[in-house]
């Protein structure tokens, strides 16, 4: 059973950021619903496990999957197939396009897929439903995670502010030397209060 969908999502980030993301295996990983594994299989190639469920059939895939026709900070192609036993296979492709947005970067997808097997079976209708749940599970992953870099990218690290405004000027040790400590004195409403007492005090003798 053949399928497709396409669609397009505003990142809040910029065209490096979502690049290096789509490229980041880790970040794949975390946002691929039922993900379990995704590890770097080469220069442009990944292996994957996935475990899914669609109506009554429960499956875990594995396959892989290899990107070409890469054009960084633009796009490429994605290309990959998967096993899950009895529950059927999987295989298709993706086109991936990355254009800039007013509030970021805007990413348009262009899938054919085939699907085989029991999963096959439960019907086109059941099948792409499933199908557009995952995407929208993964681009909302996916965005959250671009929104945190981005996040991160744009607070100031400590170590960029001034010196002079991080820490206190200190005296040279010469100059701490000579000057000697001033002699505590009282407050001055201590005194002034003293000063009170005595004069009443010393006007009973007059």
């Amino acid at each position: 059973m053949a399928m497709t969908m396409t669609g397009e999502v505003t990142l809040p980030a910029g065209r490096p950021k979502v690049w290096a993301l789509l490229n980041d295996p880790e970040v794949l990983k975390s946002s691929i619903p039922g993900c379990e594994s995704l590890e770097k299989s080469g220069d442009n190639g990944f292996a994957a496990v996935v475990k899914t469920k669609i109506g009554p059939v429960s499956a875990t895939f594995k396959g892989k999957v290899e990107l070409s026709d890469i054009v960084p900070l633009v796009g490429y192609t994605i290309k990959g197939e998967g096993e899950g036993g009895i529950a059927g296979f999987a295989k298709g492709g993706a086109k991936v396009s990355l254009s800039d947005a007013p509030v970021g970067t805007l990413l348009r997808y262009d899938v054919e897929a085939t699907v085989g097997g029991k999963i096959a079976q439960l019907g086109s209708r059941l099948v792409d439903g499933v199908a557009k749940n995952m995407a929208d599970k993964f681009f909302a992953n996916f965005a959250a995670a671009a929104a945190d870099g981005a996040a991160q990218a744009g607070a100031a690290p400590p170590a960029a502010q001034p010196i002079a405004a991080a820490e206190p000027a200190v005296e040279s040790p010469a100059v701490a030397r000579s000057a000697p400590p001033p002699a505590p004195q009282a407050p001055a409403t201590n005194t002034s209060w003293f000063r009170r007492i005595s004069e009443w005090f010393m006007s009973l003798w007059r």
